[in-house]
């Protein structure tokens, strides 16, 4: 009988070495969210649990600091 192999591929990392997560990184920031301004979820973005966290806060601080929309409606 022929057991499927899992392979195993190398991902790419969402965040690079030299990048923080910090809410005045925009371009950062608007990776990680769709056209309508949600926040994707941490199994689209490829990111750990603490970094979806930390994440999240920082994209909650730019909308509230006016750095990002809260709703994307551009239609």
């Amino acid at each position: 009988m022929n057991k499927s192999i899992k392979m195993s591929r190398k991902r790419i990392p969402a965040i690079r070495s030299g990048e923080f997560i910090d809410y005045k990184n925009i371009s950062l920031l608007r990776r990680f969210t769709s056209e309508q301004g949600k926040i994707l979820s941490r199994r689209i973005n490829r990111l750990t649990s603490k970094q979806q966290r930390l994440l999240t806060i920082a994209i909650k601080r730019a909308r509230v600091l006016s750095l990002l929309p809260f709703l994307n409606n551009e239609n």
